[in-house]
């Protein structure tokens, strides 16, 4: 795998280069490029949140879910390790359909291809030290395209800003990172290395993340660009069973499947170069991508192997022009994926006559499946007075799949005979093309009440291309997924306020979905599945005295499925039934001050509300409400002491919990835990 890994990774940096090169000047100097931020191309009429890097240093995040805890609407679970599941006003998405739903961007460009996501993927990204981390809530296919269907995140690294430091951050469960950030005018890495034995038995993982920046100017051309690399190897605990098993002492800390692991790595490099010739202007954004990822399926009988690899490249144009009342932009995309899965099992399945005879050692899958991105979009803002602008997106994307089958075809053993009670799970299908071909659309209306008070109005359209694993890895016989689009709209209304003492955010939203992909009762994906959401969100910041703020944010929702059928296992949907991993109430209170000594402290107050486990609504989870505490001393100009404690008041609760197979199933949360770290600034 990784001798294919880095082959892929040096044809996608050849093709790269070919692609920009007809752009590039022949002068070199330096120059200085902002940032890429969503919120700086992306009007008013959005729900759209920001953490700035003040506030990812004072967190101090090991896992995303705490960072990202700071934003309405929003909750990433953890899972084990770096394992992570998102929602983004919607349920915690998992099997069929999950992957996909949300976008994962850095710096405004994919971290994977359209047709092959990472249910996990924030752990290939930076966030431990991005230099702002925003999130779109709600659809945003009309400028991203696929998989952009609940929501955005959008990890910006990229800074204007040289920093020169190193640290040291020691903490609970042997938890050592060391981190890097160095720089001059036009040249920058950071990076760091993460270590941690985990607080359950055998949870242990070794994480390496960097970046490195440079910034030129090319003729006529500003030219910034990033190299993103990032390497995992991590223990994985299961799930310890039986209901509250959290609460429990000892099963807290235990580790039903210490055989499992997750080793992953990515790399990813992209230029943004950019002419501003007024009124025109132009952007060309040509990037690569590769990744490679094996782990032991552990949560299924057998404990298959799958081991999986995309290499991937694409380009972004964007023209810009500016005429008395109207900005508009006009973009195109062009993007090719090189990808391969296989999954194998080892030994033979143990357990009951059924899973024995339908889970048979040896390959399930091996396929290798390339794909073609080709996506035009446009953006248009008319000013139709001096207090009200409309703002209009459309975007037309083809997604097509060229996929290949090197196994047998069909859901027979490795030698070509069959599987008793019907066939073999897992089923191939032959070598075929698929294409899909999808419109997004948003309508925005802004008005400006006055100097602080900006009231809004949004319609929008999301939508996710079925995955290439949807499509190719099938199971129970099944040989063509007559899969369809997922697609979502939105409406939502909202008012904001910006002052010095007080500004907020609230938006009231209401949404559908379509074509949703699951497992039906015979096994089979299908676009059958159809939710419906209604909520409010609010983010209010108080600036109570010169050294004193107070922040709330969260949300109240309410969704619903919205068809009736019994899918896999035998669970029975009923329309109106709870979406599973919903809570109606998600929210949090952060204190922050400042003290004259150069001394700072927040203390952070999280809520998820109770929510149901299953999709037939049998089976909850009360919620749970947890506090952490973080602080920080300036000692002088090359020295930071830097503290926290997580879960502060040692609660036992579950970061994720579940219901499947008749049983109750929970990742316990980690207890309180300590981190103190040290920070030398060389400049």
């Amino acid at each position: 795998m990784r001798s294919i890994f880095l082959q892929r990774f040096i044809g996608a940096l050849v093709l790269s280069a070919l692609t920009v090169s007809p752009i590039l000047g022949d002068e070199l100097e330096e120059i200085v490029v902002k940032g890429v931020s969503v919120a700086q191309k992306v009007l008013d009429s959005s729900s759209i949140s920001s953490i700035d890097e003040n506030s990812i240093d004072v967190t101090a995040a090991f896992h995303p879910s705490e960072i990202l805890a700071q934003v309405p609407g929003v909750w990433v679970t953890r899972n084990s390790g770096q394992e992570h599941l998102t929602a983004i006003r919607s349920g915690v998405l998992t099997g069929a359909g999950a992957c996909g739903a949300f976008l994962l961007l850095e710096n405004g460009v994919p971290v994977r291809p359209a047709g092959f996501c990472n249910v996990n993927g924030l752990f290939e990204v930076n966030t431990e030290q991005a230099r702002q981390i925003e999130v779109i809530r709600g659809p945003a296919s009309s400028r991203y395209g696929g998989n952009a269907l609940y929501g955005v995140i959008n990890v910006v690294t990229f800074s204007a800003d040289r920093k020169n430091n190193i640290g040291v951050r020691l903490g609970s469960e042997a938890f050592r990172q060391l981190r890097l950030n160095l720089g001059a005018d036009s040249f920058s890495i950071r990076g760091h290395s993460t270590a941690t034995d985990g607080y359950r038995n055998q949870t242990g993982l070794q994480q390496y993340k960097a970046n490195v920046e440079t910034e030129n100017q090319l003729g006529d051309w500003n030219a910034h660009t990033m190299l993103s690399v990032s390497k995992l190897e991590q223990e994985t605990g299961g799930y310890v069973r039986g209901f509250q098993a959290y609460r429990d002492s000892a099963l807290r800390f235990s580790n039903p499947n210490p055989e499992a692991y997750r080793n992953a790595s990515s790399i990813r490099l992209m230029s943004i170069f950019e002419r501003d010739a007024s009124p025109n202007a132009w952007i060309f954004t040509p990037y690569l991508r590769s990744s490679s990822m094996e782990f032991l399926q552990h949560f299924l009988p057998g404990q298959p192997l799958e081991q999986n690899s995309q290499t991937s490249t694409g380009l972004v144009t964007r023209k810009s022009n500016q005429s008395g009342n109207m900005e508009w932009n006009i973009s195109g995309q062009v993007e090719y994926m090189d990808a391969d899965l296989q999954q194998t099992q080892d030994s033979p399945t143990t357990g009951s006559a059924f899973l024995v005879a339908t889970r048979p050692a040896g390959t399930h899958y091996d396929y290798t499946v390339t794909g073609l991105t080709f996506a035009g979009f446009y953006d248009i803002a008319w000013e139709l007075t001096e207090k009200v602008q409309v703002h209009h997106l459309g975007r037309l994307e083809n997604l097509s799949y060229d996929y290949t089958n090197h196994h047998l075809v069909g859901n027979t053993k490795d030698d070509g005979t069959k599987c008793g009670f019907g066939g073999c799970l897992y089923s191939r299908p032959a070598d075929r093309k698929d294409s899909f071909t999808n419109l997004g659309l948003s309508l925005g209306i802004e008005r400006e009440l006055n100097d602080q008070h900006q009231l809004y109005a949004l319609i929008a359209s999301g939508f996710r291309p079925p995955q290439s694993t949807e499509l190719y890895r099938l199971q129970s016989g099944q040989q063509i997924a007559d899969l369809r689009s997922e697609e979502l709209v939105s409406g939502e209304i909202g008012i904001k306020r910006s002052s010095s003492v007080v500004s907020y955010q609230i938006a009231l939203y209401s949404q559908r979905a379509s074509n949703l992909v699951l497992r039906d009762a015979e096994g089979f994906n299908v676009s059958v599945g159809r939710t419906q959401g209604l909520g409010i969100e609010w983010d209010l910041q108080f600036t109570l005295t010169d050294s004193h703020w107070l922040n709330i944010a969260g949300s109240s929702a309410s969704h619903e499925y919205d068809f009736t059928r019994t899918v896999s296992r035998g669970e029975m949907i009923v329309s109106g039934n709870q979406v599973d991993s919903a809570p109606e109430q998600i929210g949090g209170v952060t204190w922050s001050w400042r003290l004259p000594n150069g001394v700072h402290s927040r203390i952070q107050f999280s809520y998820i509300g109770e929510h149901k486990l299953d999709a037939a609504n049998t089976a909850s989870y009360g919620g749970h409400s947890v506090f952490n505490w973080y602080s920080g001393w300036e000692i002088n100009e090359n020295f930071t002491l830097q503290g926290r404690i997580t879960n502060l008041l040692d609660k036992k609760y579950a970061d994720r919990a579940d219901f499947a197979f008749g049983s109750y199933r929970y990742f316990p949360a980690p207890p309180r835990q300590f981190m103190v770290g040290l920070q030398y600034h060389l400049n």
